[in-house]
């Protein structure tokens, strides 16, 4: 299903289904950009959710709503199954914090872009390496 336990992270090569049933260039993206945080920064970068399936995306939405209390609430956090990056194999979290903001300054030398302003641990590919990257939406619900 793509499961990453909390509290936790992949390293960016490992075999499991959260990182291999992504986008080939996207997973090859976060594994250069990985790759380059550590040398370049001393920062460790993890995978805190990848891919995933249909089903555990719905479980992750549900929940939300238990969470936020509301439906429109957790759809700033959560998307659809149906509108989903995750389960496109289109969207990558990163983690720990000094990762993310890592991604946040230098990913778009990887083409790796922040997505949600409410997120900075979720980008997708959305530029060619070394592009510009797009002003992130204010969060999920925006579609």
């Amino acid at each position: 299903d793509g499961f990453v336990p909390e509290g936790g992270g992949l390293d960016p090569d490992e075999d499991v289904p959260a990182l291999s049933e992504l986008d080939p260039d996207l997973v090859a993206a976060v594994r250069e950009a990985a790759g380059a945080a550590l040398e370049e920064d001393g920062i460790e970068v993890l995978v805190t959710s990848g891919w995933r399936s249909e089903r555990y995306q719905r479980f992750l939405l549900e929940s939300a709503v238990g969470v936020y209390g509301s439906e429109e609430e957790a759809a700033r956090w959560v998307a659809s199954p149906e509108d989903s990056s995750h389960v496109t194999g289109a969207a990558v979290d990163v983690g720990r914090t000094d990762a993310a903001y890592w991604f946040a300054q230098h990913g778009a030398r990887f083409g790796l872009c922040q997505t949600y302003a409410n997120e900075v641990w979720h980008y997708e590919l959305a530029v060619d390496p070394g592009g510009t990257c797009p002003v992130p939406k204010e969060d999920a619900s925006a579609g």
